[in-house]
């Protein structure tokens, strides 16, 4: 893929780009309209009381666009009763069917809601993992044959008015595209052309397009891709963001974040759903969140734009060419500094947050994975033995040459600077000052100063990205440390926000590190665990078990709530490792790919466990398969014993 195809209006300045609008129900999503909050309930569908309570509860939260599964034609049928019943208590809000392997209940469906969700991976193809040679011809002889089977729902589509999101999943790509194109971001566009394709020649255009995945990566890249694509064609669809299986609590809102933001600050996403392992109205909120920082972006000071090509690549990740300084840099992976200048005076104790316990009985200091790299201290110069991996960041005024404790720069005091470390210097600039960078690297000793980036502006990414990018055409491989400080927010807005901007540039290989100021917000402990669940969430440093847990929905076979409590209890001291905690198996097979081990409902009270792609142990009941996970866990060499 080409890395300067335009994929959105503007890399320096906030501009949303401009889709054709589409009317589902009695509201229209595109164009100028206003991002819209959808989510999807997880009772049966066949509950005909319970759908339309949660239905009710979800729009009385905000929600736009209420979802219901239909795996079968008898739930397509039932979507009739739930509509009226709705509409009986004054709620006219457009609901939508989701479809999976039945195109007989998309039709059915289509005659009572108004808009219908298709998965291009299932619609009329299998996964079985299967990789199948194609001739042009064979390959075209498929096409024909899924567009007979599609094209009956776009016509019925076009003739009642219903809209459509075309929604292609990572995790549901066909073994005929994979086979093709490979399990890629190229390949989950491409399933989705091929339908957009069939609708745009029976002159239908009422289409919503989704490209997700739990890999953010994979989920930018893809509608990135896509954008590109369709602004190369000449026609611009709504585009749906989501990270599918996002798991829940802090991780979830962290990954959602960071995937859906990072498409938000490039102008891309007219709706979006934020898919969390919990009730439905508890992900409104934070979707609201995510769309109201970008419904009227305010804009203080322009940004310079830049010449000659893009020294990224934004359609395939590759982490920015930087020198190694200390553990900074190059194959280190990025680090994490933490403000505690707020103490008077630092004790040992106060590390602990930072994830260091002092144990006096052996004398020792214990580091917990997830534990700071650096903390900065301002004048401050501890007095007490510090941990051997934690070093200490002064201001330049203060810094004295001593084991872990590196100075801190402004620009001035580093022109005029006589004393500096042999190890490692910090430099404090601001992202809005390209103008600085020429000069630095005429002063001696810059070959050994990490930068610390900050940004004053209201649009921070857009401006670092800059910076960056500045850094990049001049060839500079300094590291970076991207520093963010928030005031006057709750505590999931600073999660949120933090995992918007530094994991936007993160997921473009940007940064060697981050810096989170909070204090007047969260607490250490909080600011911690935000830190390195961004990193987590971005890819760029893996420090926890992470959970690949579907949001749940009408077809999950399970308690997704529950079950993942207990996996987690078990398993959250297993660094590294990925498990899928999937309630049905639309997704499950596929995302098990991205898993080490995977955990499937497949039947009432049924359980297959996976390892990675493959089933390996078959209808487990379910009061026996978290410890079968463990068991399974153990015979494959993955399991450490949790420590006391």
């Amino acid at each position: 893929m080409d890395k300067d195809l335009k994929y959105c209006n503007s890399l320096t300045e906030y501009s949303r780009l401009k889709t054709q609008e589409v009317k589902v129900g009695n509201i229209f999503f595109g164009g100028d309209k206003p991002i819209r909050l959808q989510s999807m309930t997880t009772v049966d569908t066949m509950d005909t009381k319970g759908s339309i309570d949660q239905g009710a509860r979800m729009i009385a939260a905000g929600c736009e666009l209420v979802r219901y599964t239909a795996p079968s034609k008898k739930e397509a049928e039932n979507l009739k009763l739930i509509r009226s019943g709705l509409t009986d208590l004054g709620l006219t809000t457009p609901l939508v069917a989701d479809i999976h392997f039945t195109p007989n209940a998309a039709e059915v469906a289509a005659l009572f809601v108004e808009k219908i969700r298709v998965n291009p991976g299932n619609y009329a193809d299998k996964k079985k993992f299967e990789e199948i040679e194609y001739t042009d011809d064979s390959y075209q002889d498929e096409l024909k044959r899924i567009r007979a089977k599609f094209t009956p729902l776009v016509l019925l589509c076009k003739e009642k008015g219903r809209a459509m999101r075309i929604g292609t999943n990572h995790g549901s790509l066909s073994d005929r595209i994979t086979s093709r194109y490979g399990d890629t971001p190229q390949g989950m566009v491409q399933s989705a052309l091929e339908f957009i394709e069939i609708c745009e020649d029976n002159d239908y255009f009422d289409l919503v397009i989704s490209m997700k995945s739990s890999n953010t990566h994979v989920m930018v890249q893809a509608y990135r891709i896509l954008a590109s694509v369709m602004i190369g064609r000449g026609r611009v669809y709504p585009l749906h963001l989501g990270v599918t299986e996002a798991g829940d609590g802090e991780d979830g809102r962290i990954k959602s974040a960071v995937g859906i933001g990072t498409l938000l600050i490039d102008g891309l996403g007219d709706t979006i759903r934020v898919s969390l392992t919990e009730e439905p109205e508890f992900e409104i909120p934070v979707a609201r969140k995510l769309a109201e920082k970008f419904h009227h972006p305010t804009i203080d000071k322009s940004i310079a734009g830049f010449n000659g090509s893009l020294p990224y690549n934004p359609f395939d990740y590759q982490r920015r060419l930087t020198q190694s300084i200390g553990n900074i840099g190059d194959h280190h992976v990025p680090v994490v500094i933490q403000d505690v200048s707020h103490y008077d005076v630092l004790k040992p104790a106060n590390l602990f947050a930072l994830g260091y316990t002092y144990n006096i009985s052996d004398d020792k200091w214990h580091l917990r994975d997830q534990a700071v790299d650096y903390i900065y201290t301002a004048n401050h110069i501890p007095t007490f033995e510090l941990p051997g991996t934690l070093g200490v960041l002064v201001e330049a005024e203060a810094w004295v040459p001593k084991n872990q404790i590196y100075p801190v720069f402004t620009i001035e005091q580093f022109k005029t600077a006589n004393t500096f470390s042999d190890e490692l210097n910090f430099l404090r600039v601001n992202a809005e000052d390209l103008k600085v960078l020429p000069e630095l690297m005429e002063v001696s000793n810059f070959d050994k100063v990490t930068l610390i980036l900050s940004s004053s502006s209201t649009n921070p990414v857009l401006e670092m990205r800059r910076f960056m990018i500045e850094m990049m055409q001049l060839e500079i491989t300094n590291p970076v440390i991207l520093h963010r400080s928030y005031n006057d927010l709750d505590v999931e807005s600073f999660q949120l926000y933090s995992a918007v901007e530094l994991g936007a540039l993160l997921l473009d290989g940007m940064g060697d590190g981050i810096m989170i100021g909070a204090e007047n917000i969260a607490s250490p402990q909080i600011i911690t665990s935000t830190s390195f669940g961004i990193l987590q969430a971005s890819r760029t440093r893996i420090s926890k078990t992470e959970y690949i847990s579907c949001p749940s929905c009408g077809r999950t076979l399970f308690d997704l709530q529950e079950t993942t409590a207990k996996i987690r209890a078990k398993t959250n001291h297993l660094k590294g490792l990925k498990i899928g905690i999937m309630g049905c198996i639309v997704n499950g097979p596929g995302e098990m790919a991205d898993a080490d081990y995977g955990y499937v409902g497949v039947g009432k009270g049924k359980i297959n466990l996976y390892k990675e792609r493959e089933v390996v142990k078959k209808n487990i009941p379910e009061v026996d398969a978290v410890d079968e996970l463990i068991e399974l866990i153990k015979e494959h060499g993955d399991w450490i014993p949790m420590k006391l």
